[in-house]
């Protein structure tokens, strides 16, 4: 059964509420708006419906306007939408990924990694100019910890060839002595000399900081995701105390009867909404992020990117646990003076539940990579109809890794989700899986049939209901990108693939 390609609603264009009028009324004045409407090189037929009119556009027309324009924009097919016509160019900042030093990284920081990557992604598509920055926990208390851990239980070769994991390794086990209280006092010294800035702490700091970047620039190519600045806490010591002066020269700083520094937010200064932003020691705040505490790190660097990037729109990448945290970071910039927080966004994403590797809890990306690929491969090769090809690793890696972001978006990233892995690595129905398989036949069927630039395309072979639906499709995909670029969902691009 055919169904119109447009639909007028009579009710919608009537006076007065649709109750006020019979069906049969609306019916009737359907039946005669369409009499009354002529077709045109466009419209190819027009019908009363119950209480509508109906348009069907001409299919030889629609065929060729949007083979047309798919062979006119190529690879940027959408893009060059109009919809995109008013949409200015940005520059933004975007914040994502940031795992901890020495700290395992949890499914979190995946999802923050891939989230962030298709946002800068997308912007960069759109013609937006990115800067994706990486701001690692890269200092604190952990850090005097460490180093006295490096010292007893360190390895320098280890450090050098798996710097993630070795580090990881000595703090779990310093953890273990940490309520020694020799251990605490010599790891408070060394924090102290490195907040002083001597020499021999500071260089092995910088050796850690170095080479876990290293690793994490290596991990992150296997994920097609690279920074254009890898920051931290670490370059914000000097500028939170400029920081801390403004919220004093400003009024902005209140003590509690405690001594502790916090920041009213409330409407009414009452103290009904306020944040802590300092401890009673006059220490500023570290490890800030899993509390309700901002760190002047976060303002300073927040102000900083301003005057060093100039952005129109700065967004943040992290759990919805955080969501909190930013509202009072935006706040408090605000009452800064900083009108520009208003452009500042927070893209929260839920909580995921049970992805385990075989070994047990995920600690590294590395974990999660290997993971994929190890259980594609399984996959592939119990598969009856996968072919020799040249590098498997390869492939399997890749096709995995699409799972995974596939299941990842399928909804609405503030949704909590329980991770399968067999549902995430099934070779058919809605998965990444099998929107690679589908890619690699496209391209197969390219390779067969030559692959030179078309010119002319005869319309008349695209007139079954099965190839009009394809090119009714295509011709909504610059509307699914305007969406996901509006509220920066990737749901709807994922849904828009799995159903063409």
């Amino acid at each position: 059964r055919h169904v119109a390609d447009f639909q007028l609603s009579i009710a919608s264009v009537t006076e007065g509420s649709s109750s006020d009028c019979l069906a049969q009324d609306l019916n009737l004045q359907a039946q005669k708006l369409a009499e009354r409407l002529k077709c045109d090189a466009v419209v190819s037929e027009i019908s009363a419906g119950p209480g509508t009119v109906n348009f069907t556009i001409n299919r030889e027309l629609l065929a060729r306007t949007v083979l047309q324009q798919v062979l006119k924009d190529g690879s940027e097919y959408g893009v060059k939408s109009e919809l995109f016509s008013t949409v200015p160019r940005q520059k933004a900042v975007i914040e994502f990924s940031s795992p901890n030093i020495a700290k395992k990284f949890h499914i979190g920081h995946l999802r923050s990694t891939i989230v962030g990557n298709f946002i800068a992604n997308l912007k960069v598509a759109l013609g937006h100019e990115v800067i994706r920055i990486n701001y690692l926990g890269d200092w604190g208390m952990q850090f005097g910890l460490l180093a006295v851990g490096f010292q007893r239980f360190g390895n320098k070769d280890k450090l050098k060839s798996s710097p993630l994991q070795h580090l990881f390794e000595v703090y779990v086990q310093i953890n273990k002595a940490a309520e020694d209280e020799n251990t605490k006092k010599l790891a408070k010294d060394f924090f102290r000399k490195l907040e002083e800035h001597d020499e021999q702490p500071l260089s092995l700091w910088k050796q850690f900081r170095d080479f876990s970047i290293e690793e994490y620039i290596r991990i992150y190519k296997r994920l097609g995701v690279h920074f254009d600045e890898y920051s931290g806490e670490s370059f914000y010591q000097e500028k939170s105390q400029e920081v801390l002066k403004m919220l004093e020269d400003k009024g902005l700083l209140q003590k509690t009867v405690k001594g502790t520094g916090i920041v009213d937010l409330s409407e009414k200064k009452d103290l009904s909404s306020f944040s802590t932003v300092m401890h009673s020691d006059g220490t500023s705040l570290y490890i800030t992020r899993q509390f309700l505490i901002i760190s002047f790190r976060d303002l300073a660097a927040a102000i900083d990117r301003m005057n060093k990037h100039s952005w129109d729109t700065m967004i943040y990448v992290t759990d919805k646990s955080q969501s909190n945290h930013f509202q009072h970071l935006f706040q408090i910039l605000k009452l800064m003076g900083y009108d520009w927080a208003e452009r500042c966004q927070h893209v929260s994403f839920g909580l995921v539940q049970g992805m385990k590797t075989r070994r047990g809890e995920v600690i590294f990306l590395e974990d999660v990579l290997n993971e994929v690929r190890s259980r594609m491969l399984q996959n592939m090769a119990s598969a009856k109809t996968t072919k020799e090809i040249e590098d498997p690793m390869d492939t399997a890696e890749k096709v995995g890794l699409a799972a995974l972001i596939i299941q990842d978006f399928r909804g609405l990233l503030s949704s909590d989700y329980q991770f399968s892995w067999d549902r995430a690595l099934q070779s058919h129905g809605d998965t990444g899986v099998f929107l690679q398989y589908t890619h690699a036949r496209l391209h197969s069927l390219e390779q067969m049939h030559g692959n030179e630039q078309l010119t002319d395309v005869n319309v008349a072979c695209l007139q079954e209901p099965s190839a009009i639906s394809v090119l009714q499709h295509l011709l909504r995909y610059d509307e699914v990108l305007y969406r996901s670029s509006q509220d920066l969902q990737p749901k709807h691009i994922v849904s828009y693939l799995l159903t063409l």
